[in-house]
């Protein structure tokens, strides 16, 4: 699962060009958005582009499950894992 973390993490700097940031600096059980980490809606939706395409899943859109799996890295890691069986 550490490995599927820093990979999300790795996305997260590389589709939204966080320049600035490495994978330590995100922290695994932080909120993605709002205050954690601070991305908004349209990071999601760049985000959700990427792990469709990297991860070949389906995400649904505007679902509060959706939400729900977006919350943190380790949320969208269960939710990769969840959809990868």
């Amino acid at each position: 699962m550490k490995n599927l973390n820093n990979e999300i993490k790795e996305l997260i700097i590389n589709c939204l060009d966080l320049e600035d940031i490495t994978i330590e600096d995100i922290d695994t059980n932080a909120p993605l958005f709002g205050e954690g980490l601070g991305l908004d809606s349209i990071d999601a939706l760049e985000l959700g582009l990427a792990i469709k395409k990297q991860f070949d899943i389906k995400i649904e859109a505007n679902s509060e499950a959706t939400k729900a799996h977006f919350h943190s890295v380790a949320s969208l890691a269960s939710f990769i894992e969840s959809q990868q069986v």
